[in-house]
């Protein structure tokens, strides 16, 4: 009933994670948004807000100019077409269903995000892994896509696509897209790049990488409100990937119509010249990072995935962190404390044997900061 539902739980809802903490979770990193994108929340928070002149389709509408910011990020992307999707994991599988065709496979690398898996499965694709070269690097060698993609072959399996993924998000490896995808149009195979962690965040070019498409994450890496991503493609798979709809003849098939609207979109527009300026500094984005590295590795971290860091997510095994645990009342708990204290977030609680860190975005300030307070959080709950 009605009136047995408690809705003052609902009313001024805040998050636990104040504004002024510095925020160290790497899915998160990516997505703050600048104070621009804030502003004009304000005026497209109505959830069809976006569709005051609608075109017929989200990418037709002019006013606020999505068709032509949609145009420009091809560009920015090179690339032909861009259409907004509610994610990089629906970017995924809207590739999949539309090129694939049901029990095909698709070559992947074992690092490949959770949703590509879930994407293959929705679709009802197979699917062969790249293995990764394991412990401790876990990086990815193209030639192992070339082995894999024989051996189907020699099986009679066909292959409907392959998938890499551009940067994983478990230890932020940088993976050499440039040869997976020479490999694949050798091959003569369409490839799928998963850019979730790579657009929005570094420089991103998808036809100097061999690339057909491109599944991009705004709200993990381009500065917007979620759910958005984006699906840049060439022209030659226009005609699969966006038909349109035969009782409805400018919809397309697979975006339902239209996909992310209100807020979401006009965020990812709105932080689009914040994106075009922060990834010309990419280079100093890494020095931060490197920086970290070899500063915490001083003190008994140890950094996972390839060196040097390419990318901004770091993952540490932290021996020094589980120790301390083992002799605190609070047991793992008191790393996450201990930095809530000093106003920073983002290292999962209770987790002392690993963390996942990124300081894309922070000012140097901020990052000797950072780094300073996990020193002294060692030396004195070590004592």
């Amino acid at each position: 009933m009605e009136e047995n539902i408690n809705l003052d739980k609902y009313r001024n809802i805040r998050r636990h994670l104040g504004r002024e903490m510095i925020d160290l979770n790497p899915i998160q990193r990516g997505g703050v948004l600048p104070v621009e994108s804030k502003k004009v929340m304000y005026e497209y928070w109505d959830g069809y807000s976006v569709c005051d002149y609608c075109g017929g389709r989200l990418d037709k509408v002019e006013t606020p100019p999505i068709c032509e910011f949609l145009n420009d990020m091809s560009k920015f992307l090179d690339m032909d077409i861009s259409r907004p999707t509610h994610g990089a994991r629906e970017s995924k599988f809207i590739v999949m269903h539309s090129i694939c065709k049901e029990g095909d496979y698709v070559v992947l690398d074992e690092n490949a995000h959770y949703t590509s898996y879930v994407a293959m499965e929705r679709a009802k694709l197979n699917y062969a892994e790249v293995k990764s070269e394991g412990y401790p690097t876990y990086r990815i060698n193209p030639e192992g896509y070339k082995e894999v993609i024989d051996n189907l072959e020699d099986e009679g399996k066909n292959i409907g696509l392959i998938l890499l993924t551009h940067v994983d998000g478990n230890y932020g490896n940088l993976a050499d897209a440039k040869k997976v995808g020479r490999i694949a149009k050798d091959r003569g195979y369409p490839f799928l790049l998963n850019c979730a962690y790579s657009v929005g965040r570094m420089p991103v070019k998808g036809k100097k990488l061999n690339a057909d498409f491109l599944a991009c994450s705004g709200h993990k890496s381009m500065a917007a409100s979620g759910p958005i991503g984006l699906l840049a493609i060439r022209t030659e798979f226009a005609e699969e990937v966006l038909r349109t709809s035969k009782t409805h003849p400018i919809k397309e098939v697979e975006m339902l119509g239209c996909t992310s609207r209100g807020a979401p979109i006009v965020s990812l527009m709105a932080s689009f010249p914040h994106i075009v300026e922060r990834v010309k500094h990419w280079d100093e984005e890494i020095k931060k990072t490197r920086f970290v590295v070899d500063k915490l590795e001083e003190i008994g971290f140890k950094q996972i995935g390839v060196k040097p860091k390419e990318h901004d997510l770091i993952k540490f095994e932290t021996p020094v962190l589980d120790e301390i645990a083992q002799r605190d009342k609070r047991r793992g708990y008191f790393f996450y404390d201990e930095l809530k204290k000093r106003g920073i977030g983002g290292i999962r609680r209770g987790t002392t044997k690993e963390v996942k860190m990124s300081v894309y975005g922070l000012t140097w300030e901020q990052v000797v900061y950072v780094v300073g307070s996990i020193k002294e959080i060692v030396e004195n709950c070590g004592k």
